[in-house]
């Protein structure tokens, strides 16, 4: 069974994530989907990715014990993804990771599009921290929310298909790498509309998670991916105690 976290509270989100994945995922494998109990609608910058980072962990652990393969956290932030790796053995795949190596698999150079501006020091921050910043030639944003998406009224997609056609024109990008999970149902549409590969981080995940299934591989745990130390947590925190 293949565990994909939503790390907001926004059901909608959840269900077109689990609609995504279970389309992808090969027959046979069991996708379960969850989101956060707590935490922001949506994350948009770092003060948020703190607050969504309890509430994703429990349902990993949760996930864990149920006996998952592994897990997928669909926040284009890779919002915890350290912290989660720590936390559980089974592999911890972050969409944001997954949809750099999949593009860079597929192209010399590709841009990111993702949402707000303020996600754009996040993204180009993960990308050095991957070592493929060398491969983006820009991130992009589309001056949009995150639940903007939701909204078929927003003008959302238009906004996000005219930067795509920036990004060829400006920059010339040879994939485009879609920067948020609430994007997971657009890929196919824009790749032909726009002529080029476009790669959304859900789908991408969910074909590293079962290859690292299949190789009967687990997340190391020497150095900083050990688990960690059992101690208690004070105050709202005390019930998230690391459970040994």
């Amino acid at each position: 069974m293949i565990h994909i976290v939503n790390p907001n509270t926004t059901a909608s989100m959840t269900e077109k994530i689990a609609a995504a994945a279970r389309a992808t995922a090969s027959a046979g494998m069991t996708v379960r989907a969850t989101q956060s109990a707590m935490g922001p609608v949506a994350i948009e910058g770092y003060y948020d990715e703190a607050y969504a980072i309890p509430g994703m962990l429990q349902r990993i652990l949760e996930a864990e014990r149920a006996g998952a393969s592994a897990h997928i956290i669909a926040c284009f932030d890779d919002t915890g993804l350290d912290a989660a790796r720590q936390a559980v053995a089974s592999p911890v795949i972050g969409i944001g990771e997954a949809a750099y190596h999949v593009a860079c698999l597929l192209a010399g150079k590709f841009s990111v599009v993702t949402t707000l501006p303020l996600a754009i020091p996040v993204i180009e921050h993960n990308l050095v921290r991957y070592g493929l910043a060398s491969r983006c030639a820009r991130v992009r944003a589309g001056g949009f929310g995150v639940l903007a998406l939701e909204d078929p009224a927003s003008g959302a997609l238009e906004r996000l298909s005219a930067e795509i056609e920036a990004a060829k024109r400006e920059e010339r990008a040879e994939a485009i790498v879609l920067g948020c999970a609430g994007m997971a149902d657009l890929a196919a549409a824009l790749s032909a509309k726009h002529g080029l590969p476009v790669i959304e981080g859900v789908s991408a995940a969910v074909v590293l998670a079962e290859g690292l299934v299949k190789l009967g591989l687990k997340t190391s745990k020497r150095g900083g991916y050990a688990p960690p130390p059992c101690k208690p947590y004070a105050g709202i925190f005390a019930g998230f105690a690391y459970p040994g």
